[in-house]
């Protein structure tokens, strides 16, 4: 399957999953039940994701990644000084988890919402729709290719 991830790269960005080596990073934090799902049931590895940096000053695809490690329990949701800290979660119940995530490459240039919204193949890609807060997405094989084009240009 092929997905968005969106990120405030601040927090996680392309770079820092490149300087992660093999080991990836953990892709944490997830607190929306929906996103949690896709996470836990159905984000397998090898799956490839677009990096999409949010809350920026260049918003928009900054590269590719790939999951190393399917859904594991969120460590994050334990401790206390996190800003994902959940004080209801336990070790019996753990409601959030976290995936491993891969560097593949980088854009040479971040893809910003206005050129991915020019590329008609993509009219229909939920990043793209007016008012999709999600941080975790599923987009079509047809939508990854074609944004991989667009980073060639």
């Amino acid at each position: 399957m092929f997905w968005v991830f969106k990120t405030e790269p601040a927090e996680c960005s392309i770079a820092d999953i490149e300087a992660a080596g093999s080991a990836g990073v953990v892709w944490e934090g997830v607190r929306n039940y929906q996103a949690r799902n896709f996470l836990r049931d159905q984000v397998k590895t090898g799956d490839m994701v677009l990096i999409h940096h949010s809350s920026c000053a260049a918003v928009g695809i900054a590269g590719v990644a790939t999951i190393i490690a399917e859904a594991f329990t969120d460590p994050s949701q334990f401790v206390t000084d996190s800003l994902y800290y959940d004080p209801k979660a336990n070790a019996d119940k753990a409601p959030w988890v976290a995936v491993r995530v891969g560097f593949v490459r980088k854009f040479p240039r971040i893809l910003p919402m206005a050129d991915l919204r020019a590329i008609a193949g993509l009219a229909e890609m939920q990043l793209l729709k007016k008012g999709n807060r999600l941080s975790i997405m599923p987009t079509t094989n047809a939508e990854f290719d074609l944004v991989l084009l667009a980073a060639k240009a």
